[in-house]
Formats: C-alpha cells, sequence, structure tokens
C-alpha cells in the first residue's frame, strides 16, 4: 500500500507541474467567471443560467483534464523509456496502474474542488442563495471524471497517446447517449439492431446515471439513494476497467 502511495504522491506532484493542466483550469475558472457576463445578455433567472453554465464548465474541463492528463500516466512513461526502469523495481505492475491512478484522482479533486469554490463566489458576488444541493451535482461529476479517467488508463495500457484520446473521448460521447441509441434501435425494429444496441447499452458506461445537473437548475430534489446508487454503479465500473487494465498491462511485452 505504500509504494501505491508513493506512486500517487509523485503523480500529483508531476501532473502539477503540467502547463495543460494550468492553461485548462485557468479558462475554466475564467468561463465560470464570466458565466455572470453571459448570464446579463439572456432573458430568465440569472441565477440558474449562472450554475448551469458554471457546471457545465465544471464538466466539461474537468473531463479534459481527465483525458489528456489520464491518458499520459502510462503513455508518457512508455515513450520515455522510464517504465523499464519502474518494472525493474520490486513494485508489481498493478500497484504502478493504483498509483498513477489514485494520484490523478487527487489532482482532479484538487480542481474541482477550485473550480467549485468558484461557483460559490459567483453565486455569493450575486447576492444569491448559497445551495448545498450543488454539492450533489459536483460529487456526480466527480464519479463521472473517475470513470473518465479509469477509461483513459485502460486505453494507454494497449495503444497510443492519439488513439487512447479518440477512444475515451468517444466513449464518453456514447456514454451520454447509450439509452438514446438503445430507444433509436428499439424504433427500428430489427432483432440484430436490438441486440447490438442491448450489449453495448450494458457494457459500456451510462454516464447520464452522473447528470443531475438539470435537477438542480431548476430546484428538482435529488434523493440521497439516485445519489449513493449512482456512485455505487461508478465505483464498480471503475473496478472492472482497473481490473482490466491491469491484466492487459501484466501481458504487455516492453522488449
Amino acid at each position: 500500500m505504500s509504494k501505491i502511495v508513493v506512486i500517487a504522491l509523485n503523480t500529483y506532484k508531476e501532473s502539477i507541474r503540467d502547463k495543460l493542466l494550468y492553461n485548462l483550469l485557468i479558462f475554466a475558472l475564467l468561463l465560470i467567471g464570466g458565466s455572470v457576463i453571459l448570464s446579463t445578455l439572456t432573458v430568465g433567472e440569472r441565477s440558474k443560467i449562472i450554475i448551469d453554465l458554471s457546471l457545465a464548465s465544471l464538466n466539461l474541463f474537468g473531463v479534459l483534464i481527465a483525458v489528456f492528463v489520464g491518458i499520459g500516466l502510462v503513455s508518457k512513461e512508455i515513450e520515455k523509456k522510464t517504465i523499464y526502469t519502474i518494472i525493474a523495481k520490486p513494485v508489481h505492475r498493478w500497484q504502478f496502474l493504483a498509483g498513477k491512478y489514485l494520484g490523478l484522482l487527487i489532482t482532479l479533486a484538487v480542481n474541482v474542488g477550485l473550480m467549485t469554490v468558484c461557483v460559490y463566489a459567483v453565486q455569493l458576488a450575486g447576492e444569491w442563495t448559497l445551495r448545498l444541493e450543488l454539492l450533489q451535482a459536483v460529487w456526480l461529476i466527480y464519479v463521472e471524471l473517475m470513470v473518465v479517467t479509469a477509461i483513459a488508463l485502460l486505453c494507454s495500457t494497449f495503444t497510443t497517446s492519439t488513439l487512447a484520446a479518440i477512444f475515451t473521448l468517444a466513449l464518453y460521447v456514447i456514454g451520454h447517449f447509450s439509452s438514446s441509441l438503445k430507444e433509436f434501435a428499439n424504433k427500428i425494429g430489427s432483432d440484430t439492431t436490438t441486440a447490438i444496441a442491448d450489449v453495448l447499452y450494458y457494457s459500456l458506461p451510462n454516464l447520464e446515471h452522473f447528470n443531475i445537473k438539470g435537477e438542480v437548475v431548476h430546484h428538482i430534489a435529488v434523493s440521497a439513494d439516485r445519489v449513493l446508487w449512482s456512485t455505487f454503479y461508478g465505483l464498480a465500473y471503475i473496478s472492472a476497467l482497473l481490473l482490466l487494465a491491469a491484466i492487459i498491462f501484466q501481458r504487455r511485452d516492453f522488449k
């Protein structure tokens, strides 16, 4: 366990020195702050518009950080040949992956925390009520980012950085439209199409489970049971992804 923690802390230190991370974070914070200005140009309740734009910005830039930093967790080590030094040490490959994954989760937690503080600061500056249910939406966004990071880590164990990014972003998009694809296949009426859609629906992550932004924006109560169920679903899927990544990485030949 201590080896995993050491790798995680080193990964966190490496991540916070990444210029891409700072560029994305600064742009996200500016967009969240700029939502106040954008809300004045639209018709409707300003607080709802600001919350909607802020949560969307937090989600979008969190995903970009998870993807473009996540795929480099393993790919950079392979490209720089430092992976040979690591696997030569008394560290199991699964411990290496677990440490890398945990390190990026810490990085994401810090960045999501900063963006959440910014969202609440915007609310406070506008003299609107500070809503605690925002934390439910932020938490599920973070769980979604955990899933996306696991996907990025898995893809980086068997392919190049470019393809890993493409695969991860594709799965992210599909994950938000899997229900729609299943309904569309059912309307077609073809048994083959329906069967394929069912396989994709139940095997690929359904990221809409983590999307409660609409409910929060429109003051619709979200039950604790739904948040807990979505969290358990995310953790179960993450466990499966990390297990598959460990198996692939263990069998990969670096010679």
